[in-house]
């Protein structure tokens, strides 16, 4: 991102990988590269994000199989969490394992009550190649797991068991975007 921007302002929406693309079940490579094709694509992963009225968004699910993802999301006290993560690494998830309503981008009007602890920290880059970490509590700490996971080739349907999963599953092959 360019230095004083509003993320995504520059950016581009691109069409977002549904569930059924291969893309989103490859894990991702890391970025090695940190010039300005990066900093394009965390422009574009804003925008897209944006334009879905999402709050998080990983580069698989724009069909570029990089470890990036970018989020504007609240935690449970409703305090804003903006930024983005280049080759992020979830090096820590505690505190109580919650069960919460999750949705996804890649999953679209789809949403299960998903496990997730609510706490999570997670380390990796920012544009420029900076080191960074990021505290998630809540929702947020939801986010962040959410979006790991993507870089891995999961989805929160991964998550589910039982009747959840198979509530899902059913919805999935009903939904007007699966193939």
């Amino acid at each position: 991102m360019r230095h004083g921007s509003i993320p995504g302002a520059r950016g581009r929406v691109r069409p977002l990988t549904l569930l059924g693309e291969a893309a989103l079940r490859e894990p991702c490579r890391d970025v090695t590269d940190f010039g300005p094709e990066l900093a394009d694509l965390v422009e574009d992963l804003f925008a897209t994000m944006y334009a879905a009225q999402g709050v998080g968004l990983a580069a698989n699910q724009i069909g570029v199989p990089l470890r990036v993802f970018v989020y504007d999301c609240p935690d449970d006290e409703d305090v804003r969490h903006l930024g983005h993560v280049v080759n992020p690494r979830l090096v820590e998830r505690d505190g109580v394992v919650v069960r919460g309503p999750e949705g996804c981008l890649s999953l679209p009007g789809l949403e299960a009550g998903t496990e997730r602890h609510d706490h999570a920290v997670v380390e990796g880059r920012t544009v420029t190649g900076e080191p960074v970490t990021v505290h998630g509590t809540g929702f947020f700490a939801r986010c962040l797991q959410h979006e790991c996971d993507h870089l891995e080739g999961t989805v929160y349907a991964d998550h589910l068991t039982g009747w959840r999963r198979r509530r899902l599953l059913r919805q999935i092959d009903r939904a007007s975007w699966s193939g």
